[in-house]
């Protein structure tokens, strides 16, 4: 039996040097409308006293307990067996309320096509057999993709060789797939989320309210 694959990015903050080719070939690679963007570059320095500036690439986190999933009320979000979180264009209603559930402030609504949009590894070009365009066009090459559940990938290797760490948001650990090295700041950029109009959202809100007509 073939086992399922599960993508991840490990990223080394202390490569990156806010280029941000990234968040340009992010851009181009995906067609995302002018002001808007799939990933970005934090930066951080001071905050806590030091002198050291820390640049902290950021994206939506694939995570295996999503709260967009569960924030949408129409079933457009969902995870793949691949471990992507992925939009149905033909559902979503472009509602926004997976905008706001995002911890890491990681979708947004296109105003083009009138639906949330957000960074999905590049999913075509995964199923060409290449890497995300972030990926590929780092020039320090501070993210390393691959499958997790890949034994030979270079990711599996850092897995078991490198102490890693998750950036989990306040009040909600949604399992993020995007690994950071030990020693990466834990930073209050990941929000608390919440619904259209400033309202807390329940964990499992929208299932709880179907599971209960369904009752």
């Amino acid at each position: 039996m073939t086992q399922r694959k599960k993508y991840v990015i490990i990223v080394d903050t202390a490569k990156c040097i806010d280029c941000k080719a990234c968040m340009v070939a992010c851009k181009v690679e995906n067609n995302v409308p002018e002001g808007f963007w799939r990933n970005g570059i934090n930066v951080l320095g001071g905050e806590d006293g030091s002198l050291r500036t820390e640049f902290q690439p950021s994206q939506c986190m694939q995570c295996d307990d999503p709260s967009c999933v569960a924030a949408c009320p129409v079933q457009a979000t969902y995870k793949q067996d691949d471990g992507l979180v992925v939009i149905d264009p033909e559902k979503c209603i472009g509602c926004g309320n997976c905008v706001t559930a995002c911890p890491y402030k990681a979708r947004y609504r296109d105003p083009v096509k009138r639906i949330a949009d957000k960074c999905n590894f590049c999913e075509d070009r995964l199923k060409r057999g290449k890497e995300p365009a972030c990926v590929v066009t780092c020039p320090t090459k501070t993210r390393v993709f691959g499958d997790l559940n890949n034994p030979d990938s270079r990711v599996a290797k850092m897995f078991k060789k490198e102490k890693l760490i998750r950036i989990a948001a306040p009040h909600i650990n949604t399992e993020p797939n995007i690994y950071y090295f030990e020693g990466t700041r834990l930073l209050d950029w990941a929000v608390t989320p919440k619904l259209p109009g400033n309202i807390n959202m329940p964990r499992n809100f929208w299932k709880s309210e179907s599971s209960s007509k369904e009752g």
